[in-house]
């Protein structure tokens, strides 16, 4: 192609940025930061390294009579959590002890991993308090909140009209 061509990258409006140093270096480093953790659950957290905080993960559904927690909490003990409900927010807490002890002839090991969490989320209802049913099974908490009788009649459908 010749060089005063309206194709060539003489020619092209381009911006600045992409042809900083610094810029083009930053692309490299998040490139390669996300290539090598793709695959792997996230970016590294502490509690695989025995220590710190971590997050449960939790799925809220409402209907038009309830609505439903469940949070997934995988080696922590029914005494080990705390659940608490104010007038529009639901709090989950607890904390995970873990310590494995292995010994064999030649070897002795001994891991310990200990974390904290707390989850709050904000309710879109009023909640019936008197009838909030929470259970723990299998590592999964489901909290059942009620909505109050006038929560349920306040909820207004509206039609979608498609053109």
């Amino acid at each position: 192609m010749p060089k005063n061509s309206p194709a060539t990258k003489e020619k092209l409006p381009v911006k600045r940025a992409e042809y900083s140093p610094f810029e083009l270096l930053r692309r490299e480093m998040n490139s390669l930061f996300d290539n090598f953790f793709r695959g792997f659950d996230v970016w590294p957290s502490w509690e695989k390294f025995g220590v710190g905080t971590f997050t449960p993960k939790v799925d809220v559904k409402e209907s038009d009579k309830e609505i439903t927690v469940s949070a997934e909490l995988p080696g922590i003990d029914d005494k080990d959590l705390d659940v608490s409900l104010t007038k529009d927010t639901l709090t989950i807490k607890g904390e995970k002890k873990q310590e494995k002890e292995d010994k064999g002839k030649d070897y002795y090991r001994m891991e310990r991993s200990y974390g904290s969490f707390t989850r709050t989320i904000p309710l879109p209802a009023e909640i019936d308090t008197d009838k909030v049913k929470a259970e723990f099974k299998k590592g999964v908490l489901t909290v059942s909140l009620p909505k109050t009788a006038k929560a349920i009649k306040e909820t207004k459908k509206i039609p979608v009209k498609a053109e």
